[in-house]
């Protein structure tokens, strides 16, 4: 592509700056989340408390818009619980897909999105037939950790430049 184009002169503007409204966390394989209001996030072990699945997949965000979508592609008339869907943090005002290959800032953290999150087969039972489909397209993102720091519910989510 052309880095004089238009459509990469957009790619590299955001001007949009988001907000972290929800953090989960997973302990362990197949445990129940727990809900923080707070975390700390470092390169070692991705969000503490959290069982991280490896450095480029330290954390999942999940576009709190995409929670009614999901919704209205299962039939169902309110915005799914974030805790169903298994990913840590849920922002909004922001496009992540927008993150990818990107390093942003929440709170004292800088993260950088590396990858789609696609949903798993758990969807299924989690949110009842067609979740995984449901899901597709609305999965969120992984992000690697770049630089430790203290996250909370309200902070902004922004472009690093």
């Amino acid at each position: 592509m052309n880095p004089d184009s238009t459509i990469s002169r957009l790619e590299k503007s955001l001007p949009q700056t988001g907000r972290l409204d929800w953090i989960g966390l997973r302990p362990a394989r197949d445990a129940d989340m727990t809900v923080a209001e707070t975390a700390q996030v470092t390169v070692a072990d991705g969000l503490v408390g959290d069982r991280g699945v490896s450095a480029k997949r330290a954390v999942t965000l999940i576009q709190a818009e995409h929670l009614s979508v999901i919704a209205a592609l299962l039939g169902k008339n309110h915005p799914i619980h974030p805790l169903l869907l298994r990913r840590n943090l849920v922002v909004s005002g922001i496009n992540l897909l927008a993150l990818r290959r990107r390093r942003f800032r929440i709170g004292g953290a800088v993260l950088e999105g590396t990858a789609p999150c696609a949903p798993c087969s758990k969807m299924e039972a989690a949110l009842g037939p067609g979740g995984w489909n449901a899901m597709r397209g609305h999965g969120g993102l992984y992000a690697a950790v770049v630089e430790d720091g203290e996250i909370s519910v309200g902070d902004p989510v922004r472009v690093e430049p």
